[in-house]
């Protein structure tokens, strides 16, 4: 069956459909960089440094990969151009290998943690709460009891969304309003996890990028008392990204893991946006493993991130 034999044939088709648009522009803008060439120069290289930081590598990373790339030429005397595309592959896959961390092989996996608590952080408009509805469906579907707490409670329609959320999926939704303190939200929706046997439990939080010390003040309040729960809480602080914001992706992970202990990525719009390279970018530079992708509109089209396949699709033909 292979190692990779978890990943859906369906799962498969739904992430090359998602990273389309970034495999055809990093695609057509190497064979341009490719024209004339009979070699991998340093002329080319130089092309295809500056092909990855507007593919939103980042520079760092893109530095990397070139200096990778220029070794292996060295070492294994590749004269030709028809496996650049192979080679690039295998050094990408071998960055990323570099973040040891395991991502569970499906949503039923909650490392022996009941309830399993996650707290979501993100700016507003980059799809947090429509992850957090998408992330109850799929703990639901691998037969989870998921609970939601409604902790954002300064923007408008945020605590109504996530309601509309826990009627779609079938969950209970904790929540105090408007204006109300979110910690408090925080508080009673692990209580309420742990006293009726759920066993995921996910906490939505404001999405205001004010400044750091502020940022860092809320967050770690609503840390504290989860804690007085149940000790350990939140096991997972989850960080949304919007890929197709490029760079601003990479100020806003700078932000949040300054404000609060980030330990899992979502990276959402890869399906809408030529800028999938971003998730290799912030992986590599956060050290931060990419847990979840959005790769649709649909609310089956967040998937559980796995780099080789990942990059396997990225570089398909």
């Amino acid at each position: 069956m292979g190692i990779f034999s978890f990943f859906s044939k369906e799962k498969k088709e739904k992430l090359d459909q998602g990273l389309e648009k970034t495999k055809t522009s990093l695609f057509e803008k190497i064979s341009k960089a490719l024209v004339g060439k009979s070699s991998v120069d340093d002329d080319f290289l130089d092309k295809l440094e500056e092909i990855l930081v507007t593919s939103d590598v980042g520079i760092e990373t893109t530095l990397k990969i070139i200096d990778r790339l220029q070794k292996r030429v060295a070492k294994d005397k590749y004269t030709g151009t028809s496996e650049l595309q192979d080679l690039l592959r295998q050094e990408i896959s071998l960055l990323l290998d570099e973040n040891k961390s395991e991502i569970p092989v499906d949503f039923s996996d909650l490392q022996g943690k009941k309830p399993y608590v996650i707290m979501v952080v993100g700016v507003n408009g980059v799809g947090k709460t429509t992850t957090i509805g998408k992330l109850a469906n799929q703990f639901k579907k691998a037969g989870k009891k998921v609970v939601l707490g409604a902790g954002d409670t300064f923007r408008a329609a945020a605590v109504q969304q996530l309601k509309i959320w826990g009627e779609r999926n079938d969950v209970h939704v904790v929540e105090h309003g408007m204006n109300t303190d979110p910690a408090s939200v925080a508080f009673d929706a692990v209580k309420y996890a742990v006293d009726n046997g759920a066993d995921v439990c996910i906490i939505d939080t404001a999405g205001r990028l004010h400044n750091k010390i502020n940022l860092m003040t809320e967050l770690s309040k609503i840390k504290r008392v989860m804690s007085k729960v149940l000790d350990g809480t939140p096991h997972e602080i989850l960080l949304v990204l919007d890929a197709s914001t490029g760079q601003n992706a990479f100020e806003q992970a700078k932000q949040f893991t300054a404000a609060t202990e980030v330990n899992a990525l979502a990276l959402t719009k890869l399906d809408g946006t030529a800028k999938g390279g971003v998730v290799i970018g912030v992986a590599d530079q956060f050290k931060i493993p990419v847990k979840y992708i959005g790769v649709g509109e649909g609310i089956d089209d967040l998937q559980l991130f796995n780099k080789h396949e990942f990059v396997d699709s990225l570089f398909k033909i």
